[in-house]
């Protein structure tokens, strides 16, 4: 632990779909030997000589990404574009970053938040991808009462439906596989959701909601070539499309559509600051993070509950590990 850090015993870390992916190799950021774990928080047991601002017993949360505050980036206030950037549990061929599924983790002290007073641990680990979801809400361009399309039910698009209807958007519609993801959707704020099946024609249901014009917003949170379809041929001529989901390296896009309707497609990468906001809508309840939380495991039982995710059970969203 340097100067700069402080040690903090880890009360509770959910394991990220980006974990799951990285345990097998393919996304070649989990190169072993590595300690995953970056959605986790806790209490400080230790600070490091040049903290003044935290002390022991402080109840944090974190950041995954550890930023310089030094470059053109951090200066801009970007810091999820930070070029000198870390992210806690990553292993790959530039750096390696110790995580949080351990009984202790040190994190410089400028990525900490202070938790709000009787906010469960559980909760407090969930700021993570809730700040994915506010970022990438935050991004786009959205007028009161637009009508929003989210293209993927999963844990980022069921945050993304809650933070669009935070935003003010009129009409929300998810799009998934599954329908159960769908029912939870709605119970989250979406006004419909659309089953993608064979018999299914995504976009003319979307057109069909839309007055035969399309959404004016939709945020993709599946990251793989028809997702990204559905999103860009499901927006108004003119509108906007953000692209959070990150699966697979290459998508195909349908380049003269994009240009004679002259759409804006812009990636969300991360978070950069939203950290606190997100805290403050657990706390409240305006985001709803509980009925996400599928399981509270110990530790010890990471090995299972990892394959268990892996092999995709159905019903099983987030799963909590405490050490």
């Amino acid at each position: 632990m340097s100067a700069n850090e402080v040690l903090i015993h880890v009360h509770a870390c959910g394991i990220c779909g980006s974990d799951i992916h990285g345990m097998d190799g393919s996304s070649g950021r989990r190169i072993p030997p590595i300690i995953m774990g970056h959605e986790a928080s806790g209490v400080i047991t230790e600070t490091g000589a040049n903290v003044h601002d935290w002390k022991v017993g402080d109840s944090v949360t974190f950041d995954s990404m550890i930023f310089c505050g030094n470059c053109y980036y951090c200066r801009e206030g970007q810091t999820n574009l930070c070029d000198n950037r870390r992210v806690l549990g990553v292993s790959c061929d530039d750096y390696r970053r110790n995580g949080a599924f351990a009984d202790y983790v040190s994190v410089p002290q400028h990525i900490l938040v202070r938790m709000p007073e009787g906010l469960p641990y559980e909760y407090a680990a969930m700021a993570e991808p809730v700040a994915i979801a506010v970022h990438a809400t935050d991004i786009t361009p959205i007028k009161l009462n637009d009508t929003a399309v989210v293209v993927g039910a999963g844990m980022i698009g069921l945050l993304v439906v809650q933070a669009l209807r935070l935003a003010g958007c009129g009409k929300i519609i998810a799009v998934d596989l599954d329908r159960n993801k769908l029912e939870m959707a709605r119970s989250f704020g979406a006004d419909f959701g659309i089953q993608v099946s064979k018999e299914t024609d995504v976009v003319a249901e979307i057109l069909g909601l839309t007055g035969g014009r399309g959404a004016d917003v939709c945020i993709e949170a599946v990251g793989n070539t028809p997702a990204v379809q559905t999103a860009v041929r499901c927006v108004r001529k003119g509108g906007n499309v953000t692209i959070v989901g990150n699966l697979s390296p290459n998508i195909e896009l349908p380049l003269q559509w994009m240009v004679t309707r002259e759409l804006t497609i812009r990636g969300s990468c991360a978070s950069a600051g939203e950290f606190g906001t997100s805290l403050e809508l657990i706390a409240s309840g305006k985001i709803n993070v509980e009925p996400l939380i599928s399981r509270v495991a110990p530790l010890e039982e990471g090995g299972e509950w990892f394959s268990r995710l892996y092999s995709g059970e159905a019903g099983l969203m987030k799963v909590l590990l405490k050490p």
